[in-house]
């Protein structure tokens, strides 16, 4: 199928939708990949389905554009699109121009997320780093971001994902501990360069970033960087994280830099 390996096909069903597709259930017929993706196909809900064969089709055209070839399937847009109609009833617009709506969070819930932000400070050192992870869940959950938990592919641990403006990014977390150096930031842009090609990712460190670091990082990549700074600003002045995150992207389009702070992006 495609590209995919045995391991990046079963990668692929762990990122993009949380299915563990080397479960023996969906090799009732057969365990080739294409055997147990039709499996998966008429076994599960129409929702589910559409979200599949919207995250391959994205991935076949980024294959056939990659490889400079052909589409070897005649009028095989209007087949996939008379697909996804018939599923959705014509009526879900595709994966593509789907954008979240802002959700406003009132001053209440930016209370409870400063107090909790408070409590993973107050905890002892080794439980830190997963309190973290939690109380950003929680902070993407807020502002209506669709983020997942932490999960395991072959031989890496993603921190969690959520989704923005219809695009899909990897989370990776640090609490304390040295500033994060390039290594580090070139380690999780590794993860990301082995994805579908529309991931990218937001590196979230307590403790921030050295500047040499970022400097050897380069410019032009696909991860956004947040540091404990950014997110006392963004709670102290109840700057929304979306718009945090928007701002940031946009800076990282317009100057290649990952790293833009929050007090510069929203000057007083």
């Amino acid at each position: 199928m495609l590209d995919f390996s045995d391991r990046s096909f079963s990668d692929f069903f762990a990122s993009e939708l949380k299915v563990n597709i080397d479960d023996p259930e969906h090799a009732v017929n057969g365990g080739s990949k294409g055997k147990r993706l039709r499996h998966f196909l008429r076994t599960c809900d129409d929702g589910t389905a559409v979200r599949t064969l919207e995250a391959l089709w994205e991935h076949r055209s980024e294959y056939l554009t990659r490889s400079g070839s052909a589409d070897p399937v005649a009028n095989a847009q209007t087949r996939y699109q008379g697909l996804i109609s018939r599923l959705t009833g014509g009526s879900k617009p595709s994966r593509s121009s789907v954008s979240p709506q802002s959700v406003p969070v009132d001053r209440a819930a930016i209370a409870k997320i400063k107090a909790d932000l408070l409590q993973v400070a107050a905890l002892a050192p080794h439980a830190r780093g997963y309190a973290f992870e939690g109380f950003l869940k929680g902070l993407f959950d807020a502002f209506g971001l669709a983020a997942q938990e932490p999960f395991r592919l072959r031989g890496e641990q993603i921190d969690g994902s959520f989704q923005l403006a219809s695009e899909t990014y990897l989370l990776e977390t640090k609490w304390h501990g040295p500033r994060i150096g390039v290594a580090e930031l070139h380690t999780f842009h590794g993860k990301i360069e082995q994805k579908a090609a529309w991931t990218r990712g937001l590196f979230v460190s307590n403790s921030g970033f050295t500047e040499d670091g970022l400097a050897a990082f380069g410019r032009g990549k696909r991860v956004i960087c947040m540091d404990g700074f950014d997110l006392y600003e963004m709670l102290n002045r109840e700057i929304p994280l979306t718009e945090v995150l928007e701002r940031k992207v946009r800076r990282a389009a317009e100057t290649g830099a990952p790293f833009m702070r929050v007090r510069d992006l929203f000057p007083y």
